[in-house]
């Protein structure tokens, strides 16, 4: 924690890239350009430079001679998920569905109260959420996070069906009705959802 009396105010940086080490190399490229669009920028020496934006890069996978699979015991340190933030629910949704159609689809769906999003696994096991801002201003679900006695009690909010949410959108539901009805239970998934597997 920063002490008051510190001279150098803190300069926050903002979020860039990750990097990740595979084993398979061709199928995380896959996974990633179909998953967030990501392309190569660059390519040498096993290491693979990718972005989605304007940005030089957002993600570099690294395949070394020898890297194989672990299998770890849960729960263990690491980075538990990185996540990308659509602008609207109908983006998040269009993407489910254009992701399903390729047999891509969330280990994980809720609506978190500020957030609803969806959870992917790559082909290394690696946790992707994508989601959106149910308030469509980091304000406004900044300051839902701090005070709402639900988000205290349940951060994980309720576990949603994205194909319910989905068919209820393309019948004239807004965002703000689907995060209410979502929040109310009446997208509920078509099998048990488990945040352990996100561990």
């Amino acid at each position: 924690m920063l002490h008051p009396s510190e001279q150098h105010a803190l300069i926050c940086p903002t979020f860039h890239h990750f990097g990740v080490i595979t084993a398979h190399l061709e199928e995380m490229l896959d996974w990633y350009a179909k998953v967030l669009g990501m392309t190569a920028v660059q390519a040498s020496h096993g290491l693979v430079f990718l972005s989605n934006d304007r940005a030089h890069h957002r993600l570099a996978v690294l395949s070394l001679p020898g890297t194989r699979d672990t299998v770890a015991p849960y729960p263990h340190a690491k980075i538990q998920h990185v996540a990308f933030e659509y602008a609207t629910i109908d983006d998040l949704l269009t993407s489910w569905e254009r992701l399903k159609e390729w047999g891509i689809e969330p280990v994980l769906a809720a609506d978190h109260g500020p957030t609803t999003a969806f959870y992917y696994q790559d082909p290394d096991g690696n946790s992707i959420e994508v989601f959106v801002d149910n308030f469509g201003d980091w304000d406004a679900s900044s300051e839902y996070m701090r005070t709402s006695p639900d988000f205290q009690r349940n951060p994980m909010g309720a576990f949603v069906d994205p194909a319910q949410m989905r068919e209820a959108h393309k019948a004239g539901a807004t965002a703000a009705e689907l995060h209410r009805r979502a929040k109310a239970g009446e997208f509920p998934p078509a099998r048990p959802m488990n945040p352990q597997i996100l561990l």
